[in-house]
């Protein structure tokens, strides 16, 4: 059986949208990944980095409302954000400087 990822409560049409961009198509499988993999598939994809998406969706999994997060556990979060952000979205290139690279106009630093 599979369910839509906007029966997660929080995560409406435009989070599912993101969602089966970065190859996640139901609520169980968004469930499975955990909200650390899932949030780093969909910066992979070309999802922007937003903090408040994040914590939204980490707290969407618990089933808490997502205004839940606060003090010491937000403070938590905000590092693993950091942390995947840092491995999963290009470190600052915007899609449009990426395109730029690939086709040759912006030139790569030299390599050490």
């Amino acid at each position: 059986m599979s369910t839509a990822i906007t029966t997660i409560k929080n995560l409406g049409p435009a989070y599912e949208e993101a969602c089966k961009k970065a190859g996640i198509h139901t609520a169980e499988e968004l469930r499975g990944l955990g909200a650390d993999r899932a949030y780093g598939r969909l910066l992979s994809s070309g999802s922007k980095p937003h903090f408040i998406g994040y914590y939204v969706l980490v707290m969407a999994l618990q089933g808490r409302p997502w205004n839940d997060c606060k003090g010491e556990e937000k403070k938590a979060l905000r590092k693993r954000f950091d942390a995947i952000k840092a491995q999963s979205f290009d470190k600052g290139l915007s899609e449009f400087e990426r395109i730029l690279d690939q086709i040759g106009v912006v030139e790569k630093p030299a390599q050490p």
